[in-house]
């Protein structure tokens, strides 16, 4: 949410940003809204100061004993009344309207995002490592799930419906190990790590941005106001929510979580095995820093690298992507994502996003700092995902596949698969005997 001042100010402006994230909402109608609202308010406070000079001259004529021009200022007292009560209806509709209109403004944008439409339109900064392209038939990762009896997506149909699977032997392993590894990390990086609810309220959903433009893709508890999150970004983010806290130092926060998605609109795209799921686990970053852009820049540079780094552990050749205007979600000012090669696709596929949010979500959730002044001022806020899983699993499985079948474990990960440096076809030896 932006200052409603800054929006009367940069109208044109901010109606090209709309335009370019694909953000359905009219700027000048808000603001003629809010100019609406405005008349109404001003109105309204004129009313009560006149009604309130009144009632204070009935008590004067009655303490006068001139009991009849009294009761004609009652009178007109009870005809302000009605007149203010109607005034009032209208200011609360005219405050509805404009603030359902403000929840749909975007964030804006930096000056170096790139312009596009969609994410063909995102610009590749860096690749590190060498894409996987051996001489040998190449099994993809629903295989390789089959043949180490790891992944069982037709029972997870069976159970829950499309797009849900079962993770089982070293596929669990596995998925707790990476999980573990980003946030040890983190933990070596100095984020407190924090056990978060995955069902929230709505007012958690909209103070973070993702409603009410989102609520398609976020699954709601029946009768209750309680949503599953999708990202553990918004109980994070609404821990400090109507708090003054201390950034002197960035407060930087880490978080794993169950996470649900609807993936409404999906269908058809990117839903083969473990890509597009309904149900994954994530270990996000979050940081709450001072309003300052050169700082929440560093910030963001810095997060990014804490996911490139977990991807050099897990020695996977990735990319990282300016993402452009349309591929922006309406609540992000600056993003990069990260794309890790997975062999089956013979392409890129995103793992992890990283982005600067300025202080769109500290307005909305009431957190603020003190500056050197004492100023109170909003903070801003900078979240990425460090690792998410089962997706990484694809680029894990899929990369360190060897001729026989045989899956080589990077050694960041083999202290957490005790010890364990391949994992051989179940067939040939069950995983439980592997660990021994």
């Amino acid at each position: 949410m932006l200052d409603m001042k800054w929006i009367r100010d940069h109208e044109a402006a901010l109606q090209t940003v709309a335009d370019q994230k694909g953000m359905e909402v009219s700027i000048a109608e808000l603001v003629k809204q809010d100019e609406h609202k405005r008349r109404l308010l001003q109105e309204v406070e004129q009313l009560r100061q006149e009604r309130n000079q009144r009632s204070q001259e009935i008590n004067r004529l009655l303490r006068a004993e001139k009991q009849a021009e009294a009761e004609e200022e009652k009178e007109k007292v009870r005809h302000l009344g009605g007149r203010l009560a109607e005034l009032e209806t209208r200011l609360g509709d005219a405050e509805q309207a404009c603030h359902a209109l403000l929840l749909r403004v975007p964030n804006i944008v930096s000056p170096d995002t790139p312009v596009g439409r969609s994410d063909e339109d995102n610009v590749e900064l860096r690749k590190a490592g060498v894409p996987v392209k051996p001489d040998f038939g190449l099994r993809d990762h629903v295989a390789l799930g089959e043949l180490h009896d790891m992944i069982d997506i037709p029972r997870g149909v069976k159970t829950a419906g499309s797009r849900h699977y079962y993770l089982k032997g070293a596929g669990v392993l596995l998925h707790r190990a990476v999980q573990q590894l980003a946030l040890d990390l983190l933990l070596r990086r100095g984020y407190v790590p924090l056990e978060v609810p995955t069902m929230v309220r709505t007012e958690a959903m909209t103070n973070t941005g993702f409603f009410p433009l989102g609520q398609d893709q976020t699954y709601r508890i029946g009768g209750e106001d309680r949503w599953l999150v999708g990202t553990s970004e918004v109980p994070l983010i609404s821990y400090y929510s109507n708090e003054i806290i201390d950034v002197t130092e960035p407060v930087k926060l880490a978080a794993v979580s169950s996470c649900f998605r609807s993936e409404v609109g999906s269908a058809g795209k990117d839903v083969h095995g473990l890509y597009r799921v309904h149900q994954f686990a994530k270990v996000e970053q979050v940081i709450l820093c001072e309003a300052s852009l050169e700082r929440s820049e560093q910030l963001l540079q810095e997060i990014t690298a804490n996911a490139e780094e977990l991807l050099q552990l897990l020695e996977l050749p990735y990319r990282v992507m300016a993402v452009c205007t349309g591929d922006m979600s309406q609540k992000t000012y600056k993003q990069y994502d990260i794309e890790t090669w997975m062999p089956s696709r013979g392409s890129y596929g995103e793992t992890h996003s990283s982005s600067n949010v300025l202080d769109f979500q500290a307005r909305r959730s009431g957190i603020r700092y003190r500056d050197a002044e004492g100023k109170l001022r909003y903070c801003y806020t900078l979240n990425n995902t460090a690792v998410a899983s089962p997706r990484i699993l694809i680029p894990l499985l899929e990369n360190h596949q060897e001729e026989d079948g045989a899956i080589r474990i990077p050694a960041a990960l083999r202290p957490y698969m005790n010890g364990l440096e391949r994992l051989l076809p179940s067939a040939e030896q069950p995983v439980d005997k592997q660990l021994l």
